[in-house]
């Protein structure tokens, strides 16, 4: 079955934009090959203003050829070719995408969504990459909620250049 994987940078304090959903915080490190990161997905899932932020950055060139869906009440008509928007509960449409054949999910965004769909039991794996930045105020990695515990780590690792501390963590799922 195909994986769910909230994929994200962070604050060492725990955001992942600034409160105006801005991320210029997020150091660059020429140890990442975004393009190897990317191909290891063929569906995006995001929340509007993810999209919205997403739409105008270079990740936009990134979603080509792949499946986008964005979960919006106010979106009607996709803004452009691949972009799928869907009205209905997240954990749904996300709980028949995995039953799907393809490579894993990307849970591109934010911290809402990844709260819906942690406690729907849809999410699979919890990949931060710890920026070396105090924020102090913005959209926290995860919405308030129930307490997620019993993780296994799978990774750690620590990008010497810039101080990005790359984090992934297995999230058990109910029998």
């Amino acid at each position: 079955m195909r994986r769910v994987r909230y994929s994200v940078a962070a604050t060492l304090d725990g955001f992942i934009a600034d409160p105006n959903g801005g991320y210029d915080w997020i150091v660059m490190d020429e140890a990442i090959d975004f393009a190897a990161i990317f191909d290891e997905f063929d569906a995006f899932v995001m929340g509007r203003k993810t999209w919205d932020v997403s739409a105008t950055t270079e990740f936009a060139d990134m979603f080509g050829g792949k499946e986008v869906i964005v979960f919006s009440n106010t979106l009607k008509t996709p803004p452009r070719p691949g972009v799928r928007i869907v009205s209905t509960p997240p954990a749904d449409t996300v709980r028949a995408l995995k039953q799907q054949p393809g490579k894993d999910i990307w849970l591109f965004g934010g911290g809402s969504m990844f709260r819906t769909l942690a406690d729907a039991g849809l999410v699979d794996t919890v990949e931060v990459a710890i920026m070396p930045v105090l924020l102090s105020q913005g959209v926290p990695l995860l919405a308030p909620g129930a307490r997620i515990a019993g993780m296994r780590l799978d990774k750690c690792e620590t990008l010497p250049k810039s101080g990005i501390v790359m984090l992934s963590y297995t999230i058990p799922q109910d029998p």
